[in-house]
């Protein structure tokens, strides 16, 4: 009895040695017969990001021979303990084939192809410069902002051109196309359409959505989009990617031939109607699908009349639901549960969706496997989730995130230069970079981001057309006068603000705390991102001036505070002077104070009382006389009715001219001459110079400006606006003739 068992058990030990040396010898032979160190994947190349896949492979198949040893120990224990024998060959667990990096896209792989796969890598199928079609419906000032973020996200990780489809209405195409035409990002071509020419298809449906009509136009996009457009990706606002969008766009190669619309699972119970009593939701399959992302192939869904089928999905289940409640999403969801063999389901990473009792945990087990991130709940950052903070500060990083550095080329990639971007580089090429004043020469071409509106704006016109708009200029320092100026300032304002990205969400943050400024809609705020070392003033000024939507402007400074109603003032001297006809410029005479807080004067006997106890002075008599003395603030104190005043050298006042005067001069950045050249222009264009009597504005004071002080530091600094002002009056006299030689008159004369 005891013989055969030990014979047997003498079977098992040497098979055990054998399987052992067997696996190392083959593994050992595969690695050295491509030249690679043990266990090393052949298909790897030598990189430290390689070296540490290669020794996961490692890692992973010792664990299956040390699997395969235990297996065979357990079997030696029994065959110790009854003796009997294993069957041959069968010490290996069949499950086994299945590869570590097998994903919820591969569940369509036959069990051969799960066994036989290698651990490499697969290559991408996206082509390197294959062009990816992505499409957003957007509209009003705050989704603007939304899809810039979204943009962001996509460039920062993309390999491959871009062309985004936008579905706007009027505010937001005049933003983004804006945004898009400074940004010039290299290979991503922008196309926009119409939302209103698209409302009748859907504004028949009642809508409980808080996107409104708006949240039903992706129904549309098979009218909406070019006839010749085959696949589209759609993606609500609230998106951020977390990885290179081309993977996305790969799988469309996995539909089948009938499948039409790509989406990911509902990651709520609310299809499952059971989230309150008498929930009744739409018909969904299952949980139903989400619509923030969709993989849609638009000449597939014309051939099987898309248009016709929605509608009549919609009107039958109209007749019960009587309006949707998630928009678009209802419509889509009900129609895939009449048609199921056309939708191909996502892995849920492509959408995971933070909207509240969601289900997105089971989405991600490591921060590898996330890949879109939807802030679907009406809450946005401020959802619960347990990863929520992870998830904001992710989405935080390209809210902050200088888009400058996203104008990236891809290499290897053909690229359709645009005739301002061929203009600008021939102008970069006649630059000399041996000029000592390279960097205010570049400065002037250099195309800075715009973002116009970038908080909600509301103006209504007058029906009179003697409107005006306060225009002004600032950067983060000055922030704090913004509070100040609507309190005294009721009409219209345009802002610029010269911020760079992280700094205009300060900007957002401050805003929208203030129950000053929040209450102000007809206040236009225009983001000028920064770039270079310049302060670009008369460009921002520019920005501020071309965006104001009324007839006339009042160009000021933003430290200055009007005195309490003055547009209601100006509002008056416009009709009286017959400015509609005539070219006048109406001086506002400029006051200054020491004290940062002051007793504001309400009225001109006030302000000459303080004037003559020294509490108030004419703006920079003590620094800079000439700037404002051609104001004569001594007939201004006695006078009743406007005044006429001569331009003089170096004149620079605040003030009221048509909107389409003349823009300043942008080659004049930081620093000095930026608003003297506009008046000397002005002047050149034969404007009369009217001081208004019962008009005055009161400069506050404030630290000065970096800007101001590497003028007082730098000779070179102050060569080079020396030889911009002689350049300027050059082209003043090719422009005007003659009539413009008293101001190189006037200059050799300062």
């Amino acid at each position: 009895m005891h013989l055969p068992c030990r014979g047997r058990l003498k079977l098992l030990v040497a098979s055990l040695t054998a399987v052992i040396l067997l696996t190392w010898l083959y593994l050992l032979a595969g690695n050295l017969e491509n030249g690679r160190g043990l266990l090393l994947a052949p298909c790897l190349p030598d990189t430290p990001e390689a070296r540490v896949l290669d020794r996961a492979v490692l890692e992973s198949r010792v664990r299956e021979v040390e699997e395969e040893n235990r297996q065979i120990r357990l079997q030696l224990s029994q065959s110790q303990g009854t003796g009997v024998q294993p069957p041959d060959g069968n010490y290996g667990n069949q499950q086994w084939g299945a590869s570590a990096d097998t994903g919820p896209e591969d569940v369509e792989n036959t069990a051969e192809e799960r066994n036989n796969h290698t651990e490499c890598p697969r290559s991408p199928t996206v082509q390197k410069c294959e062009l990816i079609h992505v499409a957003c419906v957007c509209a009003g000032h705050n989704a603007s902002r939304d899809v810039v973020t979204l943009v962001k996200s996509i460039l920062f990780h993309r390999r491959n051109p871009l062309h985004f489809h936008f579905i706007t209405d009027t505010v937001a195409n005049r933003i983004l196309s804006t945004l898009f035409q400074s940004w010039m990002v290299p290979s991503v071509q922008v196309s926009f359409y119409d939302a209103d020419e698209l409302k009748s298809e859907v504004s028949w449906i009642p809508n409980k959505h808080y996107s409104g009509i708006y949240g039903l136009m992706k129904l549309t996009l098979t009218k909406a989009l070019p006839s010749d457009l085959s696949k589209v990706i759609v993606l609500d606002t609230d998106i951020t990617f977390a990885t290179d969008i081309a993977e996305l766009w790969a799988i469309f190669r996995k539909f089948t031939d009938k499948q039409v619309i790509g989406l990911v699972e509902n990651q709520s119970d609310w299809y499952l109607g059971n989230l309150w009593k008498n929930h009744k939701p739409w018909p969904a399959l299952g949980r139903g699908f989400n619509t923030g992302v969709i993989l849609l192939y638009l000449d597939r869904l014309r051939r099987i009349g898309w248009e016709q089928m929605w509608r009549l999905t919609a009107e039958r289940e109209l007749m019960s639901m009587l309006s949707t409640s998630l928009a678009d999403q209802d419509i889509f969801n009900a129609f895939i549960k009449q048609n199921p063999v056309l939708v191909h389901q996502l892995p849920c990473f492509w959408n995971v969706q933070l909207s509240d009792h969601t289900r997105s945990e089971q989405c991600y087990t490591e921060v590898s496997d996330l890949k879109v991130i939807h802030w679907n709940s009406p809450k946005k950052l401020r959802v619960k989730n347990k990863h929520v903070e992870f998830f904001r500060n992710l989405y935080l990083t390209f809210l902050e995130y200088d888009g400058n550095l996203l104008r990236r080329e891809l290499f290897g990639c053909p690229i359709q230069a645009s005739e301002e971007s061929v203009r600008l580089q021939a102008a970069l090429e006649e630059l000399d970079e041996d000029d000592q004043c390279y960097d205010f020469r570049r400065e002037r071409i250099t195309v800075h981001r715009v973002h116009l509106y970038f908080l909600q704006y509301e103006y209504t016109p007058v029906g009179d057309d003697t409107d005006v708009t306060l225009v002004a200029q600032l950067s983060m320092d000055r922030l704090q006068m913004l509070e100040a100026i609507c309190k005294h300032w009721e009409g219209p304002i345009s802002l610029a603000l010269y911020m760079s990205d992280a700094e205009a969400q300060q900007f957002l943050r401050y805003a929208q705390a203030s129950e000053v400024l929040k209450n102000r809609k007809n206040v236009g705020y225009h983001i000028v991102y920064k770039e270079g070392q310049f302060y670009p003033v008369n460009l921002v000024r520019n920005v501020a001036l071309k965006n104001a939507n009324t007839p006339y402007v009042f160009l000021a400074d933003v430290d200055f505070l009007p005195m309490y109603g003055l547009y209601d003032y100006l509002r008056r001297a416009v009709v009286q002077l017959d400015m509609g006809h005539t070219k006048k410029a109406l001086v506002v005479p400029a006051f200054e104070t020491l004290r940062y807080r002051l007793s504001f004067p309400k009225s001109k006997a006030e302000l000459l009382s303080m004037l003559d106890m020294g509490t108030l002075y004419t703006f920079r008599y003590h620094v800079w006389t000439k700037g404002h003395a051609p104001t004569d603030y001594a007939k201004w104190r006695t006078a009743t009715t406007p005044y006429k005043v001569e331009w003089e050298g170096d004149f620079e006042p605040y003030v009221v001219v048509r909107k389409d005067c003349p823009v300043y001069d942008q080659r004049f950045v930081g620093f000095g001459w930026n608003k003297v050249s506009h008046i000397m222009e002005l002047d050149a264009q034969e404007y009369d110079l009217m001081v208004l009597p019962n008009a005055f504005m009161i400069h506050m004071p404030h630290a000065p400006s970096f800007d101001i002080s590497k003028f007082r530091s730098s000779p070179g600094y102050r060569y080079c606006l020396t030889t911009l002002k002689d350049e300027f009056h050059q082209d003043l006299s090719r422009k005007y003739g003659a009539a413009a030689l008293k101001y190189l008159t006037a200059q050799r004369n300062i």
